[in-house]
């Protein structure tokens, strides 16, 4: 950190110095935001650098925030075709400081693996009654190709380090991806996921207990991939990624969603590492403030692409922005410095039965 220059040779350029430092917090209590300033980017993973598909969770345990994520092998120099988006182990990040800043973990030790080698892809993590599911997209090798196998495993685990298999889940097919789990108001539990054969569509599934799932069929007339859903503002809502910027969509009964004409993060920000678009994101909501957590290529950007099969074109990172609600639309702005103050859950209310 460079020191402030002595105010008794230089008081103008002292004053100066205090200035800029206070200037972060002049803009926070602008826009009214209070938490630490987060970095850009949020997140990037020392090991392969590829982080991306971003959920958010609080450790009971260790009374601290995890971040479970893919993590793509984009500095493999020696993976070809589209193996180096196979061969991945979720990673994990940990921050104390409320979601603000990130530091790598480790790895989750996930004990289920075929003998044909495996893929770990956007884990769907939540915690109910002191243990904690991860809902899993899991591909049995290393392909080169995208004409494989996909399933959603079920594991549980105590410490959200170790996890255990419990199930493969009886979906619409055997190639679905990145899970999202809601609770009902009547206490059941619901399922967003993508059908691959069906064009990338938007099914769900329903279930009593966590364990035993109901597939029910097409959920949204949409075409993405990353469903999220969550509660804000007396609406539901569900955020998926069109690869075109996040589409957004509304309900009051989680059945029929109505499509905002806005994306979001569909043009490209100016903050470092964050000048392309917006892809398969998180949503934490913390008291009245929700924080939209995501991941971009920033090799991937209109004015200045890298080149296709570069390590540039291939890397991923984690950004976090703040989302707004504003007749009766969800907004966002990118370039808006991002003050996050994550606070820890309060225990949910006890649901309706039937």
């Amino acid at each position: 950190m460079l020191n402030p220059p002595d105010k008794r040779k230089s008081p103008q350029l002292y004053l100066l110095a205090i200035l800029f430092a206070l200037l972060p917090l002049s803009l926070a209590a602008q826009s009214g935001a209070t938490g630490k300033l987060a970095p850009m980017p949020l997140f990037a993973d020392p090991v392969f650098d590829g982080a991306a598909d971003p959920v958010v969770i609080w450790n009971k345990q260790e009374k601290k925030w995890f971040m479970f994520y893919t993590n793509r092998r984009a500095t493999d120099a020696t993976a070809t075709g589209v193996t180096w988006v196979h061969g991945t182990r979720i990673g994990i990040a940990e921050s104390v400081d409320g979601g603000a800043t990130w530091a790598y973990r480790d790895t989750a030790n996930i004990t289920y693996r075929s003998d044909a080698g495996y893929t770990h892809w956007a884990p769907e993590v939540i915690e109910h009654n002191g243990l904690y599911h991860m809902y899993l997209t899991y591909v049995p090798g290393v392909f080169a190709d995208c004409n494989h196998p996909r399933q959603i495993v079920h594991l549980t685990s105590t410490d959200l380090l170790t996890w255990d298999y419990q199930s493969t889940l009886p979906l619409v097919n055997d190639k679905v991806i990145d899970a999202c789990v809601y609770r009902l108001p009547n206490g059941s539990w619901r399922m967003w996921y993508n059908n691959e054969r069906d064009g990338k569509s938007i099914y769900y599934a329903d279930s009593q207990d966590l364990y035993q799932w109901q597939d029910k069929g097409k959920a949204v007339a949409a075409h993405g991939e990353g469903p999220k859903v969550f509660r804000w503002k007396g609406k539901y809502w569900m955020v998926i990624d069109l690869w075109k910027g996040l589409g957004i969509y509304s309900s009051d009964d989680l059945l029929t969603w109505q499509a905002q004409e806005e994306r979001l993060l569909e043009h490209p920000g100016k903050g470092k590492d964050d000048q392309a678009i917006g892809g398969h994101p998180d949503v934490v909501i913390s008291g009245d403030r929700a924080y939209l957590f995501y991941f971009t290529h920033p090799g991937r950007s209109k004015a200045a692409p890298a080149p296709e099969e570069s390590v540039a074109a291939k890397r991923s990172v984690i950004q976090v922005t703040e989302l707004h609600y504003t007749d009766g639309q969800l907004t966002c702005d990118r370039d808006t410095p991002t003050y996050v103050h994550l606070k820890k859950p309060k225990p949910p209310r006890q649901a309706r039965t039937r």
